[in-house]
């Protein structure tokens, strides 16, 4: 299962009742972080999840609102004496980047490994998930993200036993690894039928409409997605700073087929984002107008 926090929901400035846009997953004893805006880590302590199982820390873009928050973070996690390496994942400069906010941050006691994204799309398989990035459409380089948890066919008993794999190797076969012992090699595929559906979750913000989103969003069971904007005349707004509006996002989410979307990555002068949701929900009805530290546990279906 995944635990998912939408720790802020704001998008150029933190406001007292709305921090900046990132997002929290909880996965088998560690944690990936997407964007990392000023008031970040504040945004963690209020929900009361903990920092040192963080162990990535992915950028969409650099633009303030996504990665300001960044030094503060590093700092606390040092004085909270963590001494696991972390990793960083963003678009090509993101050591540059890194090595100029860590000014004020020089001194840790663990090791950062930057990943620079260069390719269109790129995958990671890390700490039991896959992470897969894809470039969307901003004034800068961006990319939205998905994050997808496999699993393994059911375990067959019967094919078990009439293969005669010993009773104490069917755990290991079970978990997807394979097993010799005098001379005899077992494999998964021996006592597993076919994959099941495992978990998916895409997140993106700071984009216009994209084909790269609709592809990699498909079929998610939660799709977070920029909703710059509500009201309908700030359309060309939107084109004009590539930004999004809620009505774009649901067609998006509706022609990719998700489960459910959560809009996110407010404006400022949007103060009300649920007074545009009915109009919303009559193009994708599973629609959500999130708040700050809205959580769901993702699990897999039967």
């Amino acid at each position: 299962m995944l635990d998912v926090c939408l720790l802020g929901t704001g998008g150029m400035m933190p406001l007292p009742y709305r921090w900046l846009t990132s997002l929290m997953v909880r996965y088998n004893g560690s944690s990936v972080l997407i964007d990392c805006g000023e008031g970040t880590q504040i945004a963690i302590k209020e929900k009361g999840w903990s920092f040192k199982p963080i162990d990535v820390i992915c950028f969409t873009h650099y633009h303030g609102d996504h990665i300001s928050g960044l030094p503060g973070l590093l700092l606390t996690m040092g004085n909270a004496d963590r001494t696991e390496p972390l990793t960083l994942i963003g678009p090509k400069g993101l050591e540059r980047v890194v090595n100029a906010l860590r000014v004020i941050a020089p001194e840790l006691p663990f090791s950062i490994q930057c990943i620079e994204i260069k390719d269109q799309e790129e995958t990671f398989e890390m700490n039991g998930y896959r992470l897969k990035a894809f470039r969307v459409n901003h004034n800068v380089t961006c990319y939205g993200y998905t994050l997808e948890v496999d699993r393994a066919g059911k375990f067959d008993v019967e094919r078990a036993n009439a293969a005669q794999i010993p009773q104490r190797f069917w755990g290991i076969l079970q978990k997807g690894e394979t097993v010799e012992e005098d001379g005899k090699i077992y494999t998964p595929d021996m006592v597993l039928g076919p994959a099941r559906k495992g978990i998916k979750l895409t997140y993106c913000t700071d984009t216009r409409p994209t084909d790269s989103i609709r592809k990699n969003a498909y079929a998610s069971d939660l799709f977070i997605c920029e909703g710059m904007y509500g009201e309908k005349d700030k359309q060309k707004k939107a084109k004009e700073y590539k930004h999004m509006t809620f009505y774009e996002a649901a067609r998006i989410a509706k022609e990719a087929e998700v489960k459910e979307m959560w809009l996110t990555h407010y404006s400022p002068s949007l103060t009300k984002p649920e007074e545009y949701i009915d109009e919303v929900r009559e193009i994708f009805p599973n629609t959500i107008a999130a708040k700050d530290r809205r959580t769901v546990e993702l699990v897999f279906s039967d």
